[in-house]
């Protein structure tokens, strides 16, 4: 029986949340339904909650109040996705409850429970039924009845797991999206195994992830100084291998951009650790040996400078950049090519990041930091990341202005748009109003059989979606390319581009783009390199 909740139980619990959701991560990401290979909604929701227990146990916080407070700041600067950032959020209203409280009840778990839920249904514009927020509403509705008769801080969660798992089981009847895939939310399943593991660390339970670190061929920070550090990232993971490419392939990559390179594989994965400044693009080409099932990147300069700071007792303090001007721009891309033509464009600093490689608020805020700018512009170019980086807004003491961009050629026109002369708000309308008149098309493969739209979609078909809607889907570039072409006629565009990722071919490129180009001989058609992942083609029609 628990009636008192301390701070050194909040951070168990904390603990043991990250644990738990570290430990399903891969399951959660497995309850994917969009044909392309995403799956990173465990992986999101895990690497926020590591943030926010490393913080936690940072703090050594002696009060309720204070444990919550350091884990949901460390939530809030480490979350990735959309399931991470409405997880930051949940628990950002959570510690709003518990501030200045030494201890909690049973009664005020259940009220800070309802005010995570209220922070997070008011941060989110549009709220969608059916996923993370249904689950977390009803889990509180649970326990603020149970409140009603209950002194036991115990039965309490058990009652919000109780009717979690309720709504849960009814997700796939709420969003039309999981029903047609017959499965639950998986940001809704990840959250039932964050406040079980809280219930067990109540319990006295302490839950031992199943995956253990590779500290052996960790880095040593005190042996050296920060400035010998050449290679930021520390990057470990693990991959389910799913076809049969050669880790020796994967070794070969890594030992281009990065060093303390260990990789170890048997039949079912591949397990990598290096030392690299890229860390997206190294998650981006495992990607293409299977899934990932684990993920730490850790920044070992930052690691350095705050032993040193901690050791001469000073603060470890970020630095934001004085303004030189008036505005610059944050955009983020992968792909060395869509990197180069963002910085032709205007912009000052790229974040690495995009579909399957969601960049966390802190990622953003940095860059947002270091540029020498009164306002700075944000392009997130992908829909999964403007929350995050809606996020960064309150973090810093710059005017932060995010466009809702939602692909990478919105970005691109957007950032074109800007004008230095105009007053902020007018740069606001105008790059928002540029952006939502580019009509995006990608092209990628499917990861599994699925069915979207009411088309079924084979595993392994090359499939087009055109501003997020099914275009086709077959083996045959040619076909796409007609059928995207067939669509996009009924914009009449004066502009296309193709931009062709990392694993387009260049002869194969030349004869698709004459398929365009046959199509639409009166429009201005450019071909770029992009050399992004996941999408053999982006192409933008104005």
């Amino acid at each position: 029986m628990t009636e008192i909740i301390t701070g050194s139980m909040f951070a168990a619990m904390v603990e043991n949340a990250a644990a738990a959701i570290d430990i399903h991560k891969s399951e959660i990401n497995e309850l994917n339904v969009f044909p392309v290979p995403d799956g990173d909604t465990g992986t999101n929701m895990s690497l926020t909650m590591n943030n926010g227990a490393a913080e936690c146990r940072k703090s050594g916080a002696a009060t309720v109040g204070a444990a919550a407070a350091a884990a949901a700041g460390g939530l809030l600067r480490g979350a990735r996705g959309n399931s991470g950032v409405i997880l930051s959020l949940l628990f950002r209203g959570i510690s709003k409850h518990l501030k200045d409280m030494d201890t909690a009840s049973a009664a005020e778990l259940a009220g800070a429970l309802t005010g995570g839920v209220n922070a997070a249904y008011k941060a989110v514009m549009k709220p969608a039924e059916g996923t993370i927020l249904t689950v977390s509403r009803l889990a509180a509705e649970g326990a603020v009845k149970a409140a009603e008769t209950e002194k036991d801080a115990e039965r309490v969660l058990e009652a919000a797991i109780e009717a979690g798992k309720a709504a849960l089981a009814d997700t796939i009847n709420l969003n039309p999206v999981l029903k047609k895939a017959g499965v639950i939310d998986a940001g809704g399943k990840g959250y039932l195994y964050i406040l079980d593991g809280m219930l067990r660390a109540m319990r006295g339970e302490v839950i031992e992830r199943q995956e253990t670190q590779d500290t052996a061929s960790a880095a040593d920070f005190t042996e050296f100084e920060t400035e010998d550090i050449h290679f930021t990232y520390c990057t470990e993971f693990i991959v389910d291998r799913e076809n049969g490419k050669d880790p020796d392939d994967l070794r070969a990559f890594l030992s281009e951009i990065g060093d303390s390179i260990v990789v170890v594989d048997d039949d079912e994965i591949i397990k990598t650790h290096v030392h690299t400044n890229c860390p997206g693009d190294v998650l981006t080409e495992a990607l293409k040996y299977g899934s990932l099932a684990t993920v730490k990147i850790e920044n070992m300069k930052m690691q350095h400078t705050a032993k040193v700071m901690e050791a001469s007792d000073v603060p470890d303090e970020e630095t934001v950049a004085a303004p030189e001007k008036r505005y610059g721009m944050v955009a983020v891309c992968a792909g060395d090519g869509m990197k180069e033509i963002f910085k032709d464009v205007g912009v000052d600093a790229i974040v690495t990041g995009g579909q399957t490689m969601n960049p966390s608020t802190e990622d953003i805020l940095k860059q947002i930091n270091k540029i020498p700018a009164e306002i700075v512009f944000v392009l997130p170019n992908n829909k999964n990341i403007i929350m995050a980086a809606q996020q960064s807004i309150p973090l810093t003491e710059k005017r932060v202005i995010v466009i809702p961009t939602a692909t990478v050629p919105q970005g691109i026109t957007a950032a074109l748009t800007m004008d230095p002369e105009a007053e902020p708000e007018d740069n606001e309308a105008a790059m928002t109003e540029a952006a939502k008149g580019v009509h995006t098309t990608v092209i990628t493969y499917a990861a599994r059989d699925s069915e979207f739209d009411g088309h079924s979609i084979k595993a392994g078909e090359y499939l087009a979606l055109l501003d997020g809607g099914l275009v086709s889907s077959c083996g045959n570039l040619s076909d796409i390319f007609a059928d995207v072409c067939d669509k996009m006629s009924a914009f009449n565009p004066e502009l296309i581009t193709i931009y062709y990722g990392e694993d387009a071919k260049e002869e194969e490129t030349e004869r698709l783009s004459g398929t365009v180009e046959a199509k639409f001989s009166s429009s201005d058609i450019t071909v770029v390199y992009g050399g992004q992942p996941v999408y053999y083609y982006i192409i933008s029609a104005e």
